[in-house]
């Protein structure tokens, strides 16, 4: 069976894991993670980088920095993971919802304005599958409005806007290094900001708000520490952003050519007036009627995995015991969750793998 990850690891991970476990530091405070949230944050044109336990994490550290209410909004995209939600709905705020272009996946800037009300008080961005959300269109919105920017970009480690960094907009960015990401540490994420008081407040909220005397807590956080093992695999993995980078794209490419003029498929658009796709994943949308879950039976009777594409926040079963998104309904996002999946795309992945994927998938549309 194809993975439909398979990271790359054959770097300095072992000897930098070697030097944690002989010196012992193992735990959070071990010098690695100031080493790899420095290149971090340089890699991404922001001043500070806090490291934490995943992506999940880093999301719920920014959204603490909005200081919700109740009743207050948040504009995000439909077409994202749960986690962009979690802290908000905690914090008694409401999601409000956008859906998303039917050609980059991401969210349609276009529909924003529309959703703002005198309870909006931040847009979350979340750059999907390696391309990115129009950011001078949030910004100009942004700024009109009085409103703060959270940006995920969980997915799109290397990806440029216009040369400028994802990663580099708003109060604060996020990002994950679970194993299917350009960097892994395995499970971890990183927070990055320009504001000293909000790096000030996230190492804090990281580290169960520690205070003086210790074990006085003026404030509730959580233990979203990274461990210095952890950071010592974000370092070595830092070595080779650029090499993984270029694999990312060249296995994009690689599928685009292998799948280009295949009428049954919807392949992602390799690059926009903003940005050259980065390919996170190689995703695509079946256009012949099949379900996507039909397909990836078929893809894993060939021997090949795949994975869906996200379902939609406002089909959460979570959310709508809740009582939320009744009646709301977002078309593209739900065809995407329809009809959308991702084939074996992480950078370890081969190019006999890639031809083999291609291949399946032709044969399959073909049954």
């Amino acid at each position: 069976m194809i993975p439909v990850n398979r990271p790359v690891l054959d770097g300095k991970e072992s000897e930098y894991l070697q030097e944690c476990i002989s010196s012992g530091w193992i735990s959070s405070e071990g010098p690695f993670v100031e080493r790899f949230e420095k290149s971090f944050a340089e890699r991404v044109d922001r001043k500070f980088a806090v490291a934490v336990t995943s992506g999940t994490a880093a999301l719920d550290i920014a959204i603490e920095m909005l200081d919700l209410a109740p009743g207050d909004e948040v504009i995000m995209p439909a077409f994202t993971i749960i986690s962009c939600v979690h802290q908000v709905v905690r914090r008694g705020a409401i999601p409000v919802l956008v859906d998303c272009e039917i050609d980059t996946w991401n969210m349609d800037t276009e529909q924003i304005e529309s959703k703002i009300s005198t309870r909006t008080k931040a847009i979350l961005v979340v750059h999907i599958y390696g391309l990115p959300t129009n950011m001078a269109k949030v910004v100009e919105i942004a700024n009109k409005y009085g409103l703060q920017i959270i940006e995920d970009s969980a997915e799109a480690h290397g990806l440029r806007i216009n040369g400028r960094p994802c990663g580099s907009f708003g109060l604060a960015s996020t990002f994950s290094f679970y194993p299917n990401k350009l960097i892994t540490t395995g499970e971890g994420g990183m927070l990055v900001t320009d504001d000293e008081d909000i790096d000030r407040r996230a190492r804090l909220l990281r580290n169960l708000c520690f205070g003086e005397p210790r074990y006085v807590h003026k404030n509730l956080g959580w233990n979203y520490r990274m461990t210095n093992m952890q950071a010592a695999v974000g370092v070595a993995q830092m070595e080779r952003w650029d090499e993984f980078l270029q694999r990312k794209i060249a296995i994009g490419m690689r599928y685009s050519n292998r799948l280009s003029g295949v009428s049954e498929l919807q392949l992602p658009v390799i690059s926009t007036d903003i940005a050259q796709n980065v390919f996170w994943v190689f995703g695509v949308v079946l256009k012949n009627g099949m379900k996507s879950e039909e397909m990836r039976n078929k893809l894993s009777k060939s021997g090949v995995s795949s994975r869906a594409f996200f379902c939609p926040i406002h089909l959460q079963p979570a959310l709508r015991r809740m009582g939320m998104f009744s009646k709301q309904e977002f078309p593209v996002s739900e065809w995407l969750w329809e009809y959308g999946l991702y084939l074996p795309s992480g950078v370890g992945t081969t190019d006999g793998e890639i031809d083999q994927s291609a291949d399946a998938l032709r044969a399959c549309l073909a049954m």
